[in-house]
């Protein structure tokens, strides 16, 4: 994409920017080296440039120019420093900080012990670490905020969708084969004797630990949940609401030290042990069993689907309806079924499509449904599928009869584009900015180094 079409200005930033994802900001083994810039009170460090630019090279970008980089960051930072001083803006500061001690231990569980995760992520000790993780999910929080403050009333007209296609046509993208995807999905049963079975594993380990064995070394043999079995089933700090209910249930009426018969969850079977209440948070500790179906189960789910694939056909039951009754999937059962694209569209681009649903696809044309697979869901999970092709829409140049919807997007997020640029320019004047003597060779688009300058 050339410079002369900044259709994502600044929304491609946000999405490297204010990922829910920490991982992708915590970098183990990255320490924090220096400041680059400062907008009013808010800073933007070395380490989040280098970070950027990193991101963007493995997403495919086209440059990589520091001072871009650099740009876009400083831009979204104005953002946030404005959005702070918006009093329609909720201050969410407490529940930040408590989704960052939340994030903070959902990391711990990956490590051995504290020492351990800290030394991985180079902080001296565990408050550097959650002020880390409270900053970016305060900058996220308060920069997309305030982005949709200042586009909430964004809209284009068919003539500045169709103005935008005759400025740009030449820019913009082929697309390449795209299909249109809907699946129904369900989670294979276990049979009573199945369930039985961990149930009473779990009643076994139960009794050995009142029997003398420690929750701890039996969570570190036991437990399927590769999270927290290393860390003896530890879980710190969890706030209410933050675990599945029934786990949170049985969790909270419990004393300290006791242990609680088996739970079921949709992760599987549990016994867990309160370790401590604080106010608004507890310690505790778990086993889990997942229930991993047997080859048996699948194939009964399997049959249930491929009957339930023969009412479709036969046309005694519309696709659509049978996803709102029977998908476990809740992601699409109340969509039709219809799996959403990556730009949230209900387009796929052939390529991206994963390879179990490909390999079912193959000979397949528009309105076909598969017979019934089985595959795994993002956490993992056995389940299985059927999938109908809703469309099959081959390579082609973009146009306005082929891709309207798509191009109004683009235009969409052009124009909001222009409002941030516009919002960010008429700040710069009363905002106090200082930008390292590293940069002074940029060749920023903004007023940056002038602003700076003057300040």
């Amino acid at each position: 994409m050339t410079n002369k079409l900044k259709i994502t200005f600044l929304l491609g930033v946000f999405a490297m920017l204010f990922s829910g994802n920490v991982n992708a900001q915590l970098k183990k083994g990255q320490l924090i080296d220096g400041i680059a810039a400062v907008i009013g009170d808010e800073i933007v460090l070395e380490s989040d440039v280098e970070e950027q630019m990193n991101y963007g090279k493995q997403q495919g970008a086209s440059t990589t120019d520091r001072c871009e980089f650099l740009e876009n960051l400083v831009n979204n930072k104005l953002l946030v420093y404005e959005a702070k001083r918006d009093t329609l803006i909720e201050n969410r500061s407490a529940a930040i900080k408590d989704g960052a001690n939340a994030k903070y231990n959902n990391l711990l569980a990956q490590f051995p012990d504290e020492k351990t995760m800290l030394a991985a992520y180079k902080f001296r000790n565990q408050y550097e670490m959650k002020n880390a993780i409270e900053k970016i999910d305060t900058d996220q929080y308060y920069g997309q905020a305030k982005y949709q403050r200042i586009t909430d009333k964004a809209d284009v007209t068919p003539n500045e969708v169709t103005d935008f296609f005759n400025i740009y046509k030449s820019q913009l993208p082929e697309i390449k084969d795209e299909v249109s995807l809907s699946q129904i999905m369900i989670h294979p049963k276990l049979t009573e004797a199945h369930k039985d079975e961990l149930i009473n594993k779990l009643k076994k380990i139960k009794a050995d630990i009142a029997g003398g064995e420690s929750f701890e070394s039996q969570a570190r043999i036991y437990s399927e949940d590769p999270g927290t079995a290393p860390n003896g089933g530890l879980m710190k700090n969890i706030f209410k609401g933050q675990m599945v209910k029934p786990f949170e249930a049985a969790a909270l009426n419990l004393q300290e030290g006791e242990i609680s018969d088996p739970v079921e969850s949709e992760f599987g079977y549990h016994i867990i042990q309160l370790v401590k209440k604080s106010g608004k948070a507890y310690d505790a500790r778990h086993i889990l069993l997942t229930a991993t179906p047997t080859a048996e189960e699948i194939t009964t789910a399997k049959k249930k689907l491929d009957s339930i694939r023969g009412l479709i056909l036969a046309e005694k039951m519309s696709f659509k309806d049978a996803a709102f009754k029977f998908s476990d999937d809740k992601k699409t059962k109340f969509n039709a079924g219809v799996i959403s694209g990556a730009d949230g569209s209900n387009k796929i681009e052939r390529e991206s499509v994963p390879g179990v649903i490909s390999y079912e696809l193959a000979g397949l044309n528009k309105n076909d449904i598969t017979t019934a697979f089985d595959d795994e869901d993002e956490r993992k999970r056995k389940v299985v599928k059927i999938i109908k092709i809703e469309d099959v829409i081959p390579a082609h140049q973009i146009t306005l009869e082929t891709d309207y919807d798509r191009i109004k997007q683009m235009a969409l997020n052009k124009k909001k584009g222009e409002m941030i640029e516009k919002f960010v320019n008429s700040k710069l004047p009363t905002t106090f900015i200082s930008i390292d003597g590293r940069y002074d060779n940029c060749n920023f688009k903004g007023n940056w180094k002038k602003e700076s300058l003057r300040k």
